[in-house]
């Protein structure tokens, strides 16, 4: 993978990231308002991934026989949608991977990748939150089954009704126990934490507080975009 010295002109213009952080630092949102901030594709695997089968596209057809046998679909499957999707008209000005890679095997298939299509990632963001901060924030999430808008379970106080905006119903995800987000935590450090090594060592890495309000820490990965 190459690092910004080595980038051609015709990509100064272009903004190539790739989001860490384990669950609950605040990832998927500080996402969105990066790639809305660069006008850049937000890009999640599972979208890619629905995207082929429904069109029933050649990778689409093969994906969903493991889908439907309940198998993970192989690294490499995923990586060949990856590819082909990249090669989009409206991935030139760059793109944001929220996600993926999840595995030190996956990044460096992803950076075999990026090379193939002589393109380069420009920044790795890691958001970094205390773990007992994580599971303080997701026992304390309740979700809207209408609009999917989060709130703050502790902001419902002396006997408030557990009603969104919208007026649907609030609920606390299943995957929002203390017992299964500990299971998500420990699955992260032993998968993507390595990624974070891996990264720093090709000079891409830049460490993000992830406390404090969403636009300090989106304040926070800007000074580091610029």
């Amino acid at each position: 993978m190459r690092n910004n010295n080595d980038r051609n002109n015709k990509d100064n213009n272009a903004m190539r990231l790739i989001f860490l952080g384990a669950p609950g630092v605040g990832k998927g949102t500080q996402a969105k308002k990066v790639a809305a901030k660069f006008n850049i594709p937000h890009v999640s695997t599972g979208d890619i991934l629905r995207s082929e089968i429904n069109n029933k596209t050649i990778l689409g057809e093969k994906a969903e026989e493991f889908v439907n046998s309940g198998k993970l679909v192989p690294d490499d499957l995923i990586l060949d949608m990856i590819k082909e999707e990249l090669k989009k008209d409206k991935y030139k000005k760059g793109f944001l991977m929220d996600g993926f890679p999840r595995t030190f095997e996956q990044a460096e298939k992803f950076s075999k990748l990026l090379n193939d299509l002589n393109l380069n990632i420009d920044k790795v963001i890691n958001i970094i939150v205390d773990e007992n901060e994580i599971i303080k924030r997701l026992t304390d999430r309740v979700v809207c089954k209408v609009c999917n808008k989060v709130y703050k379970l502790s902001d419902f106080k002396d006997g408030k009704e557990l009603k969104c905006d919208c007026g649907g119903e609030l609920y606390r995800r299943k995957d929002d126990s203390e017992e299964v987000i500990k299971n998500r935590l420990d699955v992260y450090k032993k998968q993507t934490e390595p990624l974070v090594e891996y990264y720093k060592n090709l000079g891409l890495l830049e460490n993000i507080d992830g406390l404090g309000t969403e636009n300090e820490v989106f304040e926070r990965i800007l000074a580091q975009l610029w």
